[in-house]
């Protein structure tokens, strides 16, 4: 019996030998057994067309185009379609959309080419043109890298790009394109210093430099990205995409007041732009003028009646309800099928908020429900994997460990880790230690993640952390600890402590240890239904992909509960477990807890946190500026006729 990736081989192979009915037949039988293969399907639409069967290639585009709204080939075999059909104008925008998903389709800007000049739009057709020309002076590696990248096969593109790379150490394009591949794969080092070089030997390039903007924000080197994002502005003034680059990275270092003038500069040469409006509702949401940003986000969507992110955007507030009439809106939206990939997960998650409120529990989870299998078809997250990661920290970790390298380190009494899984309550006992005058917050910090990813070494599939440990010298560790406090005080504001909020830090427990005994360490915990299907309703923007299924996340927080067992059996003390429900039974009690852990004395601003004025950058900002209240308390029940996955992987039973 064939394997599926032979059947399909076999299939391109007929088709490409002109055996268009054979190619077709060996499509069908894989859309027998798997009806949504999208390779499969591409395959048949291709076939259909080619046999004049064009009923059956636009049934086959459009199942296409439901499994994957983004599928670049799939759009340019719409436009072959619609060509066939004598469709010119549905051609053109098919063809367009074609190469906004996957720039690398030179057929498809030869199609629009000619079809532009033929409709004489001469300019529109010498930039389609442009582009040919540009991917025809391109090495075909590159081409086929791109490709890769842009149809999700990413460890095929890293591959080819660093063998092309290999002989062509300087090409700044094949730099640029391995850069992207590494921030895909999390590999943000290995992309900022790419980037970096390719500036270098190329300053004039403006993707670049954007490009290496955005690294470094990803890498949450904010004064140097504003620096980067400040010498384009200046290079052209009057640019919006320069000044909208410029506002987002004067958010992220504190300076509101220019990101605010650089929006509005903006807003007045494009008053409808629907992602300058929402990134102005961001900021507003940031510092707390609710109100402010509701306006921006609803100016938004009334610009693009389809723009999920903002929709999706007011849902997150958590304290929005929406109209009838946005509902309304948001479901013929939805109806769709050619609605982008990204609109269509933002609105099945808006949509499952607001039908939540309305308490029209099963709709509301049929959205939520959507909006995760989406996702999850996206990411590469695999539970087997995570377990086994984790299940290698106590293997590894162990009180021998931790004895040999007893007294080193880095001193530093600064740092206040306060982890767990997200939607645990961690941002409520950020902001009521933020009241504190003696303790800084910051954000979700990277350090610790990145580090980590540097002891795995470059092997793919050979990781050599966190067993490395063992390996690693007194002074190492010091020097580990101390580049960490050398790099998170961009972060503060003066005072003797400062938070690292990045749940995900609980993985590496063992090696904060090693590096900042002194460090406080703050475990986040909540009910475990509470918890889990909070962040199951939860978009989060990058690094949670174990949220997007309930088996998922259940199976997330039984290993989380092991490991945090594992912690507390050899380095006892080590760590302080606050519970969520304790704190809303009694915060005084678990604040002044929480203070005489950390060594300052008790403040009364810290039972006043709600009325601290700070920037907020997570899913709770709003939650955490009302008094302690009980509204996620058992959110979960009138969802439990659907969450029998959840509660088994929760019970170990998966």
């Amino acid at each position: 019996m064939a394997t599926r990736e032979e059947q399909l081989k076999a299939a391109q192979t007929a088709l490409q030998a002109s055996e268009f009915a054979k190619g077709l037949a060996l499509a069908e039988n894989l859309l027998a057994e798997q009806r949504r293969d999208p390779e499969a399907l591409y395959l048949a639409a291709v076939g259909s067309r080619y046999l004049g069967k064009h009923s059956d290639a636009e049934k086959h585009l459009g199942a296409l185009h439901q499994a994957m709204p983004e599928y670049g080939r799939a759009w340019q075999e719409e436009g072959h379609l619609a060509l066939a059909l004598g469709d010119k104008t549905k051609a053109l925008e098919a063809f367009a959309r074609a190469t906004r998903f996957n720039p690398a389709l030179t057929a498809s800007w030869r199609e629009q080419a000619k079809l532009l000049s033929a409709a004489g739009r001469n300019a529109e057709a010498a930039a389609a043109n442009a582009q040919l020309e540009r991917l025809s002076s391109l090495p075909r590696e590159l081409i086929a890298v791109t490709n890769h990248l842009h149809e999700g096969r990413l460890l095929r593109a890293e591959e080819i790009c660093r063998h092309f790379l290999r002989s062509s150490p300087k090409n700044v394009e094949g730099m640029r394109l391995l850069a992207k591949i590494g921030i895909e794969l999390g590999i943000l080092d290995d992309a900022e210093f790419l980037l970096e070089s390719a500036v270098a030997f190329e300053p004039d390039n403006i993707q670049l430099k954007l490009d290496y903007t955005d690294v470094l924000r990803r890498r949450q080197k904010f004064g140097k990205a504003r620096a980067q994002a400040q010498a384009l502005q200046d290079s052209d003034p009057g640019n919006p995409i320069f000044q909208s680059q410029l506002a987002i990275e004067s958010m992220q270092t504190g300076d509101y007041d220019r990101a605010f003038e650089l929006f509005d500069a903006v807003l007045e040469k494009l008053p409808r732009d629907p992602a300058t409006l929402t990134s102005k509702g961001h900021a507003l949401k940031t510092l707390g003028q609710t109100d402010e940003a509701i306006t921006s986000y609803r100016a938004a969507v009334s610009a693009k009646p389809d723009h999920g992110d903002a929709y999706y955007a007011l849902a997150n507030l958590k304290t929005y309800k929406f109209e009838n009439s946005e509902i309304d809106a948001m479901r013929a939206q939805a109806a769709r099928p050619d609605l982008a990939f990204m609109d269509r997960v933002h609105l099945s998650f808006a949509l499952g908020k607001a039908l939540e409120d309305r308490e029209d529990y099963e709709a509301s989870f049929k959205h939520y429900d959507e909006g995760n299998a989406l996702k999850r078809a996206q990411t590469r997250y695999s539970a087997d994997a995570m377990s086994r990661e984790l299940a290698a920290q106590k293997s590894a970790c162990t009180a021998d460990l931790f004895a040999k390298h007893e007294g080193v380190g880095y001193d530093a009494h600064d740092p206040i880790f306060i982890l767990g899984l997200p939607r645990a309550g961690s941002t409520l006992l950020e902001q009521i230690l933020a009241s504190h005058s003696q303790i800084d917050g910051t954000l979700e910090l990277p350090n610790i993640l990145a580090l980590a990813h540097r002891l795995r070494g470059r092997k793919a599939g050979q990781s050599r952390y966190p067993e490395i440990l063992h390996e690693l010298t007194a002074e190492q560790l010091t020097t580990f600890g101390e580049r960490f406090i050398e790099e998170t005080r961009i972060h503060r504001q003066g005072a003797p402590f400062f938070i690292d909020k990045m749940p995900n830090n609980f993985r590496h427990i063992g090696l904060i240890n090693l590096i900042l005994p002194n460090a406080k360490i703050i475990d986040a915990r909540r009910d475990p239904m509470d918890c889990c299907f909070s962040g199951f309703k939860q978009l989060f923007a990058e690094g949670q992909e174990f949220t997007y299924g309930l088996e998922e996340v259940g199976r997330y927080y039984a290993d989380y509960v092991d490991l945090m067992d594992h912690w507390d059996a050899v380095l006892p003390g080590k760590v302080l477990r606050v519970q969520h429900e304790d704190v809303l039974d009694d915060v005084e009690a678990q604040t002044r807890r929480m203070l005489d852990f950390i060594g300052v004395p008790f403040e009364d601003a810290c039972l006043e946190f709600h009325k601290t004025d700070r920037a907020v950058r997570t899913a709770s900002s709003e939650q955490v500026r009302q008094p302690i209240n009980r509204k996620g308390q058992d959110a979960w029940k009138p969802f439990e006729p659907w969450l029998e996955p959840l509660k088994q992987a929760l019970a170990g039973r998966h």
